[in-house]
């Protein structure tokens, strides 16, 4: 695995169904490298601190792979990397063969894997259709938070190296899918 492209947003007004909402979703590539902070990436914004941001929410890594499945949803659109929010455009990330816990040295940062995204409606927002919402939901490809335990900066084509694997945890596959369930019986 390896970064594809590094992503920053600014905190940016949109008007949805005649409402103002602030969100940081609309993210894009930027040459330089980015540094990974304890609570975010420095320089992106994070606009909602109760769903985003945090250690445990600090960098959100999705693979470029995943890309073509909603392509083919959402064919006329603009697409680039960070379409999905995230900080990380990661070359292969699957989700099937991830585990909470398990922990890669990328650049200069030490990144723990920590949980699946949750799509919201600003997801919808960014795609200008709330359909991708129930779409992002009924796939395994949520996308990874990660914590960082060692700051620093990463970069286009740092290469991913696991340092610590942990199979006795739950994958992020079987995290979100229990998630999906959860909320369709609430």
């Amino acid at each position: 695995m390896k970064i594809i492209a590094t992503n920053l947003g600014d905190r940016k007004e949109v008007s949805w169904k005649g409402k103002l909402l602030t969100t940081g979703i609309f993210k894009y590539a930027v040459k330089e490298p980015v540094f990974l902070d304890v609570e975010d990436v420095k320089g992106d914004a994070v606009c909602d601190r109760k769903h985003h941001g945090g250690t445990d929410q600090a960098v959100y890594g999705y693979s470029l792979k995943h890309y073509d499945y909603f392509k083919n949803l959402h064919p006329d659109l603009d697409w680039q990397t960070g379409m999905f929010g995230e900080n990380l455009t990661i070359e292969d990330l699957d989700e099937t063969n991830i585990h909470v816990g398990d922990t890669f040295k990328v650049g200069e940062s030490i990144l723990e894997v920590t949980k699946p995204r949750q799509p919201c409606k600003t997801l919808g927002v960014r795609f200008n259709d709330m359909k991708i919402v129930k779409q992002f939901w009924n796939s395994t490809f949520s996308g990874v938070y990660f914590k960082v335990l060692q700051t620093g900066f990463v970069k286009a084509g740092d290469v991913f190296e696991q340092i610590k694997s942990c199979p006795e945890n739950k994958t992020i596959a079987t995290v979100y899918q229990e998630k999906r369930t959860k909320k369709a019986s609430n």
